[in-house]
């Protein structure tokens, strides 16, 4: 059975995901010039705090590696609100940024940063309960 080629453009490409509460960001990194989009939207027209979450992985990197990034990271955010998509968004870009670069030293300084930069905040909401009206709410009894 024949091996199927893999594309020239596709060899030096790597996804990986994020997620917070129910948004998940799927970022795509590949060489590059240093061009980040989010839902095919540059980073440059996110709102000053946002893009300063956003841009806390590259910050680092930078530092790090003491070199401009050399990598385009493309990013695929659905589901939550806008502050878990950024979230998502960032936990993915750093996981990709760890993933291309294969630095040791870096994942031991996202982690001193900030441990969110590359794990995962597992909480979710809690389920509603059969017959109440909220997750920890109890029926309430009146005994008149």
């Amino acid at each position: 059975m024949a091996r199927k080629r893999i594309p020239e453009f596709a060899k030096n490409k790597i996804t990986v995901s994020g997620k917070r509460k129910t948004a998940v960001a799927k970022a795509t990194i590949s060489s590059g010039t240093g061009i980040i989009r989010i839902n095919k939207m540059p980073v440059e027209h996110l709102s000053f705090l946002r893009r300063l979450m956003i841009e806390e992985p590259l910050r680092i990197t930078e530092q790090m590696l003491k070199t401009k990034p050399s990598f385009d990271i493309f990013i695929n955010v659905a589901g939550g609100g806008p502050e878990s998509q950024i979230e998502a968004s960032r936990l993915a870009i750093a996981k990709a940024i760890l993933a291309f670069t294969k630095n040791v030293e870096l994942r031991k300084t996202f982690l001193n940063y900030d441990r969110s930069l590359l794990i995962a905040d597992v909480r979710r909401k809690e389920q509603y309960k059969p017959n109440d009206s909220k997750a920890r709410a109890k029926r309430q009894k009146s005994y008149r």
